[in-house]
């Protein structure tokens, strides 16, 4: 969709190297090299790994370098083919599947007004605009279209919503259509408050507290396995959250790897714009299979996101709080994952199947809004579970905007 090559290729490395030997040899033991990366990555060890292969779900905090930043990864075994994953994730990503999610849509190439028809633009943060300007203003914005707002809309006339609406809108195009030529370079600052926040800066500092830039300077191409992209998609969506829905801008790229060892599937989402409380986020997801005599396949998932509100006074308080139930709720939304591809392996066709069967397949049908759920909001669902517990303390803290 881009006509450059996009930092994802830097992320992908990490995934890519993750068994570097596994079609050379396979005494090299990939099993072992995937348990030697995650010990050095997410702190885990013997119990863990005697776990994931007893079916448990593994879920670990990650450490940050920016107190605004919260990560965290998950991984479970799956008893279901890639195909599969892949083929539930690409059948839901543009589909309201699920209460949480109010609209959905996506961008075309090149984008059109008609992507953003269904998109709405609430009256609060309409409300919000009025009084809004550089440096102080409750709704994600850059400079150039907060005072864009101030100077192209008539706030005293009767029709100042409808204003508002189709201004947002066309600049939430132009954005758009800014990114797809100029990549990354073209990512909002946003001047909503008096400090701004380059989201380009954002995204290079997620990579490097993750450490894939290190593995990509380098990389050993001769072991190198080819990935092909098959889908590369930018979605929008209007999240139920809290205080205020959240519409964020994420752009989502699929690749598929032809070999049957190793990471063959990997979804990397990048978050280009959020209105309201997250500066950025990064999330990937794997599908990994390990060959062997018993060969077993999983399911890993790792996402960044740095939040304004983690800022303050009261800061400590609700990283505390979001990391305890973020954990809960990731490790919910895996094994939600875990249920429904393992239905959907155990009995794809629906129409024949048993009374216990036809259970499973419904449980498939709630599971995979999940799914979704997970891998296509790039600013982690289950961080959204969480900042619930704790939404109702945001105004405590000076300062700080949604």
């Amino acid at each position: 969709m881009l006509n450059h090559k996009p930092r994802f290729l830097i992320l992908i490395t990490f995934f890519i190297m993750l068994w570097p030997g596994v079609n050379d040899c396979v005494a090299q033991e990939p099993v072992a090299e995937l348990q030697k990366l995650l010990r050095a990555r997410a702190d885990f060890g013997d119990e863990d790994f005697v776990a994931l292969d007893q079916g448990e779900t593994l879920i670990k905090i990650l450490p940050t370098r920016e107190r605004r930043e919260i990560a965290l990864c998950g991984m479970l075994r799956l008893r279901a083919p890639a195909e599969m994953f892949l083929q539930s994730f690409r059948e839901n990503m543009t589909r309201k599947s699920n209460q949480a999610i109010l609209e959905i849509g996506s961008f075309r190439n090149p984008p059109s007004p008609v992507d953003l028809q269904t998109l709405t633009i609430d009256d609060r943060d309409v409300e919000d605009l009025r009084e809004c300007v550089v440096g102080d203003c409750r709704v994600k914005l850059s400079a150039i279209m907060i005072e864009r707002l101030q100077k192209e809309v008539d706030w005293t006339a009767e029709d100042y919503r409808l204003q508002v609406t189709r201004l947002l809108k066309q600049m939430l195009l132009d954005y758009v259509r800014d990114y797809l030529a100029r990549g990354d370079t073209a990512l909002i600052r946003y001047d909503d408050k008096s400090k701004g926040i380059r989201v380009a800066d954002e995204q290079q500092e997620l990579m490097a507290g993750s450490g894939y830039n290190s593995l990509a300077e380098s990389p050993n191409k001769s072991s190198k396995p080819e990935m092909d992209v098959v889908e590369n998609a930018i979605v929008w969506s209007k999240i139920k959250f809290g205080l205020k829905p959240v519409i964020a801008i994420n752009h989502i790229v699929i690749y598929k790897r032809p070999q049957s060892t190793g990471a063959q599937i990997l979804i990397v989402s990048k978050q280009i714009y959020a209105n309201h409380y997250f500066d950025s986020s990064l999330a990937l997801t794997a599908f990994l299979n390990v060959p062997g005599p018993n060969p077993k396949s999983y399911l890993f998932y790792e996402n960044r996101s740095r939040a304004d509100g983690l800022e303050g006074a009261f800061g400590k308080i609700k990283r505390g709080i979001i990391e305890n139930k973020s954990v809960a709720s990731l490790k919910s939304v895996l094994q939600q994952t875990q249920l429904s591809l393992e239905a959907r392996a155990l009995n794809p066709d629906s129409a024949a199947a048993p009374v216990e069967v036809q259970r499973n397949s419904r449980r498939w049908k709630v599971g995979r809004v999940y799914l979704f759920l997970l891998l296509l909001w790039v600013t982690a669902f289950a961080m959204l579970l969480a900042w619930r517990a704790y939404g109702w303390k945001g105004n405590v803290s000076r300062g700080t905007h949604y």
